[in-house]
């Protein structure tokens, strides 16, 4: 197991399929490991998952719940440039703070990993070159910004402006944080390095993309049965059907970065792969480095089904990109059999956001002195199933007054007199 795992130790392990019963595999969308987790993160992945598993452990299914630290990339290369360490140190750094915040918040992983790891290196790569092999990549010129004064192409994060959507001026060069448009960082309008405030140039890179049109019908074909036959959240059809619809386009696979797995093929070895790329295969990496027999779950579709939990901006990349993926590669992998996803978790009067520090995060839910399970009842109480929620603290104090204490703890007490009167 790689160094900086962490798994759970109350039950025998390795959990593996067992032949001819309900084998459920369990994922939470993998959390960025450049910040610190936030609440509506932890309701829209790890602790909606965690109480799925929970629930199958009591159902008497067989069930491994996976997770881990997203750990290459863009973002993570910008949080080291502001900390001044190296990308390795802050993946090391907050990844502990990472398990520290699940641990408290009482999160039964079996397994908690990272993607930066050999076994990530190895299952990537093998990936891409059935992909290669079998024609679905693709090379083309992009048209990047580049800072001439940092004599470096611009990966989208370490690219700030003004939003073309809603003009918010710190929009972000992949998605604006205020409209949550996605943005290719060229639209932006006056541009700015993350690093150096100089304004970029348009200059031209060559890239690798992952043939998403030609794969389209197999795509579309897997995604008519599977949406049905696993009960899929609304968002994660609409969102799905939505790409389907609007036609999908050739997606790059690469980046002009250092920090990531790096793409093999000759002409491009300087380059590492796009993080929704990259990423979504942590999921693999990080079952292999809890055990070498991985593949029992992970090559399996007819013993395991997939459970993927998830907010919905996280959708398209685990029903249309990772698929696609997968389904590309012709190795027999276990695909999605169900996805929970929610819509967003609002703070007060405001969005969540981990880049400028609103909301309540992990660390601080800790230094509150309130118990874990408190924070667990009123998040899933007020899960966004359907639409979005907001977090209150003065709602918070009322439903653990009248809901929790009032209602479940005068009928856990009634139950429990009862009992001790009349037996």
């Amino acid at each position: 197991m790689e160094s900086g795992s962490t798994e759970s130790t109350t039950k025998e392990h390795p959990i593996l399929p067992i032949p001819g019963q309900r084998n459920i595999l369990i994922t939470s969308a993998l959390p960025y490991v450049n910040n610190v987790p936030h609440l509506g993160n932890i309701i829209g992945c790890v602790l909606s998952a965690d109480v799925f598993a929970r629930f199958c452990r009591l159902r008497g299914y067989n069930c491994l719940y996976v997770c881990g630290t997203d750990e290459y990339g863009t973002a993570t290369e910008t949080k080291a440039i502001e900390e001044g360490l190296t990308p390795q140190e802050i993946c090391t750094k907050y990844f502990k703070i990472h398990a520290d915040i699940y641990n408290w918040f009482n999160i039964d992983f079996d397994i908690f990993g990272r993607t930066s790891t050999s076994e990530q290196t190895r299952i990537s790569q093998d990936i891409f070159w059935k992909l290669h092999q079998k024609g679905f990549v693709t090379e083309d010129s992009v048209i990047q910004l580049k800072c001439e004064k940092c004599d470096r192409f611009l990966a989208d994060r370490f690219v700030e402006g003004t939003c073309p959507h809603c003009a918010y001026t710190d929009a972000r060069g992949d998605q604006c944080d205020k409209c949550g448009q996605l943005i290719d960082p060229i639209e932006l309008k006056s541009p700015r390095c993350k690093i150096c405030s100089g304004e970029p140039k348009v200059r031209s890179s060559k890239h690798l993309f992952l043939d998403l049109p030609t794969l389209t019908p197999t795509l579309q074909q897997w995604y008519e049965a599977a949406h049905v036959k696993g009960s899929w959240s609304s968002n994660a059809i609409q969102i799905t059907s939505s790409w389907l619809k609007e036609g999908l386009k050739p997606r790059c696979i690469s980046r002009d970065l250092k920090w990531g797995t790096q793409v093999p093929l000759e002409g491009y070895t300087d380059k590492v792969f796009y993080v929704w790329f990259d990423a979504p295969i942590g999921y693999l990496s990080i079952t292999a480095c809890y055990t070498e027999q991985w593949e029992k779950w992970w090559k399996n579709p007819n013993e395991v089904q997939l459970y993927q939990f998830m907010a919905k901006d996280n959708v398209p990349f685990h029903t249309v990109v990772f698929p696609s993926t997968l389904l590309g590669s012709n190795d027999n992998y276990t695909l999605l059999h169900h996805i929970s996803s929610t819509e967003y978790l609002n703070y007060e009067d405001g969005k969540f956001s981990k880049s400028r520090g609103i909301g309540v995060f992990g660390d601080n839910a800790k230094e509150t002195n309130l118990p874990a399970d408190i924070f667990r009842f009123y998040l899933l109480y007020i899960r966004p199933e359907t639409q979005d929620t907001v977090f209150s603290w003065d709602d918070l104090m009322l439903k653990v007054n009248t809901e929790l204490l009032n209602n479940f703890g005068n009928f856990i007490n009634r139950v429990l007199t009862f009992i001790k009167t009349k037996f």
